[in-house]
């Protein structure tokens, strides 16, 4: 770690402490060259999987488009913010654990309506129609029975 006061190399670490809930470490330095102290912090960086679009393009996964395609189907919907953000959460860490580095954007879409299913059935169904580019009322009214059903959600469209 180069010192931030005369950039010498050198430093050592003289205290650690887990912060944020652990998941950042603090450390407090000492310049061995002039002796001044300073922090640092460290975080873990997780890499997310790039996603592949249905055209084949690829671009690089953007947490705030997720958050705002979410955020569209859930709007005047009675789900706080807190559950909003817990599901996008909980997206993430299931992109991540796929453990792969591209991910295909259907896969991505089926992760966002289950987790619009648990929060609101009624963003749930103004997501998947765009999603799954409903075509007439028929197919509004399938999906409709299928939750009233309490079903799985379909895999494709027709599938119901």
């Amino acid at each position: 770690m180069y010192c931030p006061f005369c950039g010498a190399q050198d430093t050592k670490v003289i205290d650690s402490r887990l912060v944020a809930d652990g998941g950042q470490v603090r450390r407090r330095r000492e310049c061995l060259s002039c002796t001044e102290r300073f922090t640092t912090f460290e975080t873990a960086e997780l890499v997310m999987p790039r996603v592949i679009k249905s055209d084949g393009t690829r671009e690089p996964f953007d947490e705030n488009k997720l958050r705002a395609g979410m955020q569209r189907a859930l709007e005047k919907r009675p789900v706080s913010v807190e559950d909003l953000e817990a599901a996008i959460s909980r997206i993430c860490h299931r992109l991540r654990a796929t453990g792969e580095r591209e991910v295909p954007a259907r896969e991505m879409g089926e992760f966002v309506m289950e987790a619009l299913q648990e929060l609101d059935d009624v963003a749930y169904v103004r997501f998947a129609s765009v999603y799954r580019s409903f075509q007439d009322i028929s197919e509004f009214a399938a999906e409709v029975d299928r939750l009233r059903q309490g079903g799985k959600k379909s895999g494709k469209k027709g599938d119901a």
